[in-house]
């Protein structure tokens, strides 16, 4: 996994559990958030400690799937070059 491309999974589903990322590039939880904290640190995406409420995706996070990442920064945005 690389920077990029968590960052374009968080981005395309806005708000995501690090074990959900975890579990799609097969990689150890405790990877996750070392490498969002460069996102994180550039103001584009939140750790979200969702405490067991609901954040509109589900009904609500069990128990060891608190820790969720938001991506805050602009939606992927394809250019166009005029000519």
């Amino acid at each position: 996994m690389t920077l990029t491309e968590l960052k374009e999974y968080v981005q395309a589903r806005r708000i995501v559990s690090e074990l959900e990322i975890a579990m799609h590039f097969r990689v150890e939880p405790s990877v996750i958030e070392p490498m969002a904290r460069r996102w994180i640190d550039k103001g584009l995406m939140a750790k979200v400690d969702m405490d067991g409420t609901k954040c509109g995706g589900c009904t609500a996070c069990a128990d060891g799937i608190k820790r969720h990442y938001e991506w805050l920064g602009p939606q992927s945005v394809t250019f166009v070059k005029k000519l």
